[in-house]
This record gives structure tokens, sequence and C-alpha cells, in this order.
């Protein structure tokens, strides 16, 4: 196993010890702010014509139903947001500002809209086809973001409603927590701002640029709408 001075975690790749256990069904039915921080240091794998392209994942956001007003499922269910009320641990994944998709995690029981929004995640295989999805060469800025991951993993409408726990397409594997996490508000929303339900890996070099929505400085760590 290669250590990661970045995050504080141990990052594994199929060369060193063959992959790593698959996350169940469980893991995904607990609250959207619980899975939103379990969900980092996890391995978030993406498979194209036989290619494993993966991530650690080092930024999260949590997101619920009627009584979060950033949420897509504030004002009931409609045609784009279903997934959100369906099983947990499926992709919900949706196109915004016209020009990107956003990759979210379908979390608590059947029936109660809520899912957690992948901002960043450290690329760790497939590289080179990443770079070749954005056109960038900067490691750190392929992956540190919403769209960015989505683009560089070659994420798109196609995979919304994908069950995460046995699809051979996308899913999360076990890896391993980092050694700081820190919170904020939520990036770009304008209604419930004030919820710390932003989580990130600390020390991360892969973090989004975004800026919480009226946090404190002192929560930012980095550079400095309605979503899942």
């Amino acid at each position: 196993m290669k250590r990661n001075p970045t995050l504080g975690v141990y990052k594994t790749s199929p060369s060193d010890s063959g992959h790593l256990e698959r996350l169940g069904r469980a893991f995904y039915a607990a609250s959207s702010p619980v899975v939103a921080r379990n969900a980092l240091g996890k391995v978030l794998v993406r498979v194209r014509e036989g290619r494993r392209l993966s991530g650690i994942i080092v930024e999260t956001e949590a997101y619920r139903g009627s009584g979060d007003p950033a949420s897509h499922a504030y004002h009931g269910k409609t045609r784009r947001n279903e997934v959100m009320f369906g099983e947990p641990g499926h992709a919900y994944v949706y196109f915004t500002y016209g020009n990107h998709f956003c990759l979210n995690l379908t979390c608590e029981p059947t029936g109660k809209p809520a899912a957690v929004l992948v901002r960043a995640i450290e690329p760790m295989e497939g590289i080179d086809v990443m770079k070749g999805n954005r056109g960038v060469e900067d490691v750190r800025n392929l992956t540190s973001g919403p769209g960015k991951l989505t683009k560089a993993l070659g994420i798109a409408r196609v995979l919304n409603g994908e069950d995460l726990v046995t699809s051979a397409r996308l899913f999360l594997e076990e890896g391993m927590k980092p050694s700081g996490v820190g919170t904020s508000p939520r990036v770009g929303v304008t209604e419930g701002g004030e919820r710390n339900w932003r989580f990130f890996a600390r020390g991360s070099l892969f973090l989004s640029p975004g800026r919480p929505s009226g946090g404190s400085p002192r929560t930012h760590n980095y550079r400095g709408r309605r979503r899942g």
C-alpha cells in the first residue's frame, strides 16, 4: 500500500494488492450528512471499455428533502429528481448550468429523498484517460470540482439511477479515512447556506475552488442554486 501525503490516507492500486471491497447498501442508508462525511476517503470507480478510472473522494455535500431548501427534492417528487425518493445507493446524475453533469449518491431509506454530491476526488487510476477527457495536464485540476470529475470519468445522464451496489460501470470501494475532516456551508446555494453540510479532507490539494455560501473564512480551508 502506498502512502498518500496530501490526504493522510492510504491508497491502494490494483498493482499493489488488488481491488478494494465494494460498499454495500447499508453504507448509503444513513442520513445524508453522515454519508457525506463517511464518503471521504472512499474510492469512486468508473469502468469504461474495460478500463478502471478511479479517485479518492476528498469533498462532498449533503442534501435532504422537504426540510432543505437547497435540495432538488424540496418541493416534492418530479421526473428529474425521482431517483432521490427511491432505494439508497443509486446514482443521481443531473445536468446543470447548461454545461456539465453532477454526480450524487442517493441515501436514507426509500421514500425519504436525500443525496450526497461528490464535489472532488483525487485521481488514482486511469489518469491518462482523464487528462484526455478533460483536455488538461495539471492533475490537481483534473477532478477538483463536480463538473470536472464527471467529465474526467465519463459520467453522464445515461448513468442516472445506476445501482452503485450492483453496477459494473459505477461504484464505490472502501478506502481509509483522511487524517482530518473539515466542514463548511455548501457551495453556491442561495437558501440553506447556514448548514455546515460540506465535508472535505483537510490538507488535500484536490479540493474544488468554489466558495461556501455565507461561510466564515475560518471554515474554507481552500482557495478561496439548488443541488442534489
